[in-house]
Parts: structure tokens; sequence; C-alpha cells
């Protein structure tokens, strides 16, 4: 009898059929085979993600629960005070055992069978191992120190946790290269870690979108009716735009100057030359001895991670793929435990400035989810990046598109594209 389903498409090679990295396919953004090769080279290959940072576990069997890609993992503190990641899957049957955000544990107990596993990820005991009355029960071959939960690699810098399922992943300071690794170490100094809050949000958007936007220093001072007003990012900004040898990771730097009508802002829709603020407090800005110079840095980590430097606001933006056209967005925000309580507090007040519902990356989320909307209505449209030109460099502008260029630059290597 024939089945009357019918088969479902063949699909057709994807091919980017311009040179270089100046002109972005649209069905990069909604494609669902390279959706699965992006999660398998770059968030399950050789690449460090982000995790948390260590000040959110700080004791014994406290474990924080995330996402690489769209793979469960627990970050959990042992009893040596180390800092372990296993994966959020009970070796048996593959139930995700633990459900809570975060908590305390002496050990991880699957609800299904109640297997359990130590905080090493080392699996401790087997219910009814060798059966009852002599029957059933596993093969006597079967060894417990075969079958614990999966553990990744794990490093830590000054407070921050990385992780990988890659073992051959290169070392951190390696992966990140010395430029990337001046502006990370300017921020994790060694100085000890506060947490002053989370936002939460998930974008309508492909989860390259965001690493665009956040390498993209074209928009900020035409978008952001903020930034462009009180001087935070225009472009007119002193800056430079730097990445690692391989392109992959990049830094976009300014220093903020007063604002106001000038070059920058003819013709720009979203100044107002009369906007003012009903409370001061939201840009009392106090310039700190460790900017050394810049008043913002924004720092993206491939595949994973933003880290946001803006003013007195720090925040590590965390970037969990849910399939082709939706992202979610983890905005843990931080001080250090050397702050006054007027700098805390300024951080906050700052703060109000990004997350899901911030004065500036609002418009951010909104503007993701208007270019999401376009990629699958044309198997042939293409994106245009060719401001400040076509190759990848390092510049001193805020009109360029280099840093994209660059993203897609190593983006293509990895995929094979």
């Amino acid at each position: 009898m024939n089945d009357p389903r019918p088969l479902p498409p063949v699909s057709e090679p994807k091919v980017w059929k311009t040179e270089g990295t100046s002109r972005v396919p649209f069905w990069l953004y909604t494609d669902e085979e390279i959706y699965q090769r992006e999660l398998e080279r770059l968030f399950y290959g050789p690449h460090w993600s982000y995790l948390g940072l260590s000040c959110e576990i700080p004791n014994a069997g406290d474990f924080k629960r995330t996402w690489i890609g769209e793979r469960n993992v627990l970050m959990v503190r042992d009893e040596n005070g180390t800092v372990n990641v296993i994966e959020n899957r009970c070796a048996h049957r593959g139930v995700q055992f633990c459900r809570e955000a975060t908590g305390n544990r002496k050990e991880f107990v699957c609800p299904y069978h109640q297997w359990n596993y130590d905080l090493k990820g080392n699996l401790l005991g087997v219910p009814y191992m060798r059966g009852i009355k002599g029957k059933g029960g596993m093969p006597a071959d079967f060894k417990r120190d075969e079958h614990g939960l999966r553990k990744l690699g794990v490093t830590e810098r000054n407070g921050v946790v990385f992780a990988s399922f890659d073992p051959e992943v290169e070392d951190f300071e390696t992966f990140l290269g010395p430029t990337m690794l001046k502006y990370f170490d300017r921020v994790f100094n060694g100085r000890k870690l506060t947490v002053l809050g989370y936002n939460r949000q998930r974008v309508p958007g492909n989860w390259k979108l965001i690493h665009e936007n956040l390498k993209d220093c074209y928009h900020p001072g035409l978008l952001h009716t903020w930034f462009v007003n009180f001087g935070l990012w225009r472009a007119d900004n002193e800056c430079e735009n730097v990445m690692d040898e391989q392109r992959r990771h990049s830094a976009m730097v300014t220093v903020r100057n007063q604002g106001g009508k000038g070059e920058a802002t003819a013709g720009v829709a979203s100044f107002r030359e009369d906007l003012k603020l009903n409370d001061g407090r939201f840009l009392d800005v106090e310039d700190e001895t460790w900017w050394n110079g810049p008043s913002a840095v924004i720092q993206s980590l491939f595949p994973s991670l933003i880290i946001q430097q803006q003013i007195n606001s720090v925040a590590m933006r965390q970037v969990i793929p849910r399939g082709p056209r939706d992202f979610d967005y983890i905005w843990t925000h931080i001080g250090f435990e050397e702050d006054t309580a007027d700098m805390t507090q300024r951080r906050l007040y700052q703060a109000n400035l990004f997350g899901p519902a911030g004065f500036v990356s609002g418009d951010d989320s909104e503007v993701m989810g208007m270019v999401q909307d376009n990629m699958h209505t044309d198997k042939d449209g293409l994106h245009l990046v060719q401001l400040g030109g076509r190759d990848v460099e390092d510049t001193d502008t805020h009109v360029s598109e280099t840093l994209i260029r660059g993203m897609y630059h190593y983006y293509r290597k990895v995929m094979e594209i």
C-alpha cells in the first residue's frame, strides 16, 4: 500500500554566491539545516561559551542552570570549591533531571529512575543495579564510573566562567587573543563581582542579529534617541573598533561627548534638541579610573556573550539560540564589592538604559524583529554590509560595518559555506 503522506522536499545546497562578506544572504537567518550546523560547529564545537559568574555559586553545592546552544547544563561548585559544568541529561534515559534555575544540592537525583550523581557528575547509585531476589538488574559488566554525566571543559578567569563541549578547544587566552584579552581584563581585573539583578527576554530574530547589532557602530547615533542627544554614542565620538586575529570577537570603543547640534545630528530623525531629563540620576555619570579613557566598550565574544560597559552600567549579555528565528537574551547586571552605596545606586539607575525595556536597548529588540520579518520572503535576498568599504580591518570611525564583515569572515571559514 502506498504511503499517502507527501515526501519532504529535497533541500537544495546553500551557496553563498558572492565573494567576501559585504553581502550576506537572507537564508542564513532562516534555514534549519544551517542552524543545526551552527549548533554543532559553533556552540558545541571548539569554542568557549559563557555560563555565568563564580559569585553566583559561592558555596559548595550551589548550582546555576543555563544553556549552551540548545543543550541544558549546570554550573556547580563542589565540596572542594571547584566549579564544574555538567550536562543536565541523565545518563540512563536522557531526562533533564534538574528543573530549578538555581539552588543548592549535595547530589543530583533523576526523578524518573532515581539514578543519582555527585557534584562532579559521577554516577553514585543505580536502584536495583543487582536486581531483586537474583532477578533483573544491570549486566555483570556494568560499571558506574562509565555512566556518569557528560562533563564539559571549564575555564574561569577573574570570576567569569566559560565552558566547552569540545575537549580539543584551545585555551581561553588563545581563544580571545591579546587584543580581546586586554579589554576583557579591563573590566574583570580580579575585583570581586556582585550581581545587581537580571533581565531576560525572547527576541523574534536570529541569534546572529544580536552579534551584528553589537558590532554595528553605525546605528547607535541614528536609532537611539538617548545616545545621539546626550553624547553617549554618536558618529562624532572619538572611537576605535578592533577585532582579534581571527575576526570572530570584537570591541567597539568610544568616548562620550557633550551632545548638542552638529554635523553628527544633521538630518538625524532621532535627535531632539529640546529633549531634557525629568530625572537627572539616569545620567549621573562618574568617571572610573579603570575605564582608562573610554566611557563605553561593547565587547562581543563569539558565539555566546556580549560584555557591556556603557558609562557606569556593566552587564553580561548571554545569547541562547532558540531555533533559526528566535533567541533568548539574558542580562546579568553587575557591580564590584568595592563599590560605594552611591556607585551601586548609580549603576542601577543607568541600567535603565538597557535590558528588554531599556531606554536604549528596547529599540534594538524591536528592530531585530523587523529585520527577521523579511528574511524568509526572498531566498536570493542579500544584506548590504559595505559601510566603510568591503575590507575587514580595524577602524577609528563609527561610520563603518567592518566588525560585521569580520564576524562573517570567520563564520564562512568555520561553517564551510
